[in-house]
């Protein structure tokens, strides 16, 4: 039997297991667990080769990864010229309220990879979606920095435990 079907019968199990509950009945083992099953669920979704075509198909895996995190970390999802899958790179972390992040070290890690495109994921650990004053100026300083090589800018997402924000979907790109 597959990994991929393993997967997909334990997560059948877990889902009918917490099925009608909220994650206020589950005990932090549990919880734990089902954040474990989510991530190997999502993980095997998005692999090397997979086409990220929409902020939506992002926007699942990075919210589950990055919006209970209590630290800002800053990644870059790197894609070839039909936007399919390369690499995910955690380029940064920080602290509670910020993080940052250097031009130079993202120019390095997509000219590495070979990246036509690309998309920045950050969190907040606020649980403020709305995009800062800093977040709009980095996102900006990133594209021209990135633009130089001739690598696209596709998105920049701003997860929390609830809801993300796309600058692409906002016309902020």
């Amino acid at each position: 039997m597959s990994v991929t079907s393993n997967i997909e019968q334990l997560t059948l199990l877990e889902h009918n297991r917490f099925e009608g509950m909220s994650t206020l009945d589950l005990n932090m083992v549990e919880q734990d667990t089902l954040i474990s099953l989510a991530l190997s669920v999502l993980a095997n979704r998005y692999q090397k080769g997979q086409p990220l075509t929409s902020p939506a198909m992002m926007r699942e895996y990075f919210q589950v990864r990055y919006g209970e995190l209590e630290h800002e970390v800053f990644s870059m999802v790197m894609l070839d010229n039909r936007h399919r899958l390369i690499d995910v790179e955690e380029m940064f972390r920080g602290t509670i309220d910020g993080a940052s992040v250097y031009p130079r070290e993202v120019v390095k890690a997509a000219l590495k990879r070979n990246a036509a495109a690309v998309a920045f994921i950050h969190n907040h650990p606020s649980g403020i979606t709305q995009p800062s004053d800093a977040d709009r100026r980095i996102t900006e300083r990133l594209k021209a920095a990135l633009a130089l090589i001739d690598v696209r800018v596709l998105d920049h997402l701003i997860v929390t435990h609830e809801s993300t924000v796309s600058f692409a979907e906002r016309g902020l790109l």
